[in-house]
């Protein structure tokens, strides 16, 4: 997939209204630091169109980016940053709910989770709640150029066994460095956008 144009379109703050979009729209979620940006700019084939920010937590807002004038990435707050304040962590928590039960457009979640370690309790919870919301969402195991290739089989199995992710439920292994993984997901989303068409 070639990117030809990027515009960051609506920025949603905690009371902002969220946009009534037309076209499909891809979310991104994961906690802080798991490399969602990065993830983010190279699906856009951009250096750094998202913001990566060398404080985690940073990423208040839900980020439209309007890519092509055919869909929309939308960035979701970084989750389980432990010096984010309880009660901004549950008016995130509120926002990603508003946006996950009241957009019309969204196709797909891709739920980010580091493949170096074990899903934290929070990446459990966040699997747990897509899927009550009626998602059965794509996971993707960041950071996959920091460990050596003969862990990746058993940092998977450790993935899909802890978030208890149901049999056919897509795990791609991803790494901004090498870029592996980047067709795969263009791959499923144009898959749902063909389906609309």
């Amino acid at each position: 997939m070639i990117v030809s144009n990027v515009n960051l379109e609506t920025v949603c703050g905690i009371t902002s209204r969220l946009p009534e979009n037309t076209l499909p729209e891809f979310a991104f979620a994961g906690r802080s630091n798991v490399g969602k940006s990065s993830l983010i700019n190279v699906l856009m084939n951009r250096k750094s169109y998202a913001r990566t920010s060398a404080q985690p937590g940073k990423t208040q807002t839900i980020n439209f980016y309007n890519i092509d004038g055919r869909l929309y990435f939308v960035d979701l707050p970084g989750y389980g940053y432990a010096k984010v304040s309880m009660q901004a962590r549950e008016k995130w928590g509120k926002m990603i709910e508003r946006y996950l039960k009241k957009s019309r457009q969204l196709k797909k979640i891709f739920l980010l989770v580091d493949i170096r370690h074990k899903p934290s309790a929070n990446d459990v919870q966040m699997y747990e709640w897509i899927v009550y919301q009626g998602f059965q969402p794509v996971v993707v195991a960041t950071k996959l150029d920091k460990i050596n290739r003969s862990q990746t089989a058993k940092q998977q199995k450790q993935i899909r066994e802890t978030l208890g992710m149901a049999a056919g439920t897509v795990l791609i292994p991803f790494s901004a460095e090498t870029r592996q993984g980047r067709d795969e997901l263009w791959e499923l989303m144009e898959q749902d956008l063909e389906e609309q068409e």
